[in-house]
């Protein structure tokens, strides 16, 4: 095994994460009984900062700011796939950087999502780690 192989399955899972999230994250199941908490935050506006926003407005726009670090992220980790073991070991700290910010991501998600983004988080924690672990010891 080699660190090219754990970049590209956690580049293709990232892009996996990013769609399911992106197409996702908005769907409002009405058995959740949620239906006037939606409604609410869509319609009551306020101003901040010179802006008149929702808490839906905020809800959409850092679930999407979501989707964009997923989708660049994947970009990242694929464009590491690419790089030789000379050049990988000597910026391995991209990968180790990434494998911190992926177990931030998976706390976050242990303690804020549900099944499906855990195990995502964890799978893509996993691969990230395998990655940088092998291109630390790729000289």
């Amino acid at each position: 095994m080699n660190s090219r192989i754990f970049f590209r399955i956690a580049s293709v899972l990232l892009l996996l994460f990013a769609t399911l999230h992106t197409f996702g994250f908005r769907q409002v199941d009405p058995t959740w009984g949620v239906e006037a908490l939606v409604t609410s935050m869509r319609s009551i506006h306020f101003d901040i900062m010179g802006s008149g926003r929702t808490y839906w407005d905020f809800f959409v726009g850092f679930g999407l700011f979501f989707s964009v670090f997923l989708v660049s992220t994947a970009v990242v980790t694929w464009q590491l796939s690419n790089l030789t073991g000379e050049i990988l070991a000597r910026v391995r700290g991209i990968a180790w950087t990434l494998v911190v910010c992926f177990a931030a991501v998976t706390m976050l998600s242990l303690r804020y999502a549900f099944v499906f983004p855990i195990v995502l988080s964890f799978l893509i924690l996993f691969c990230l780690t395998a990655a940088a672990w092998f291109a630390t010891k790729t000289n």
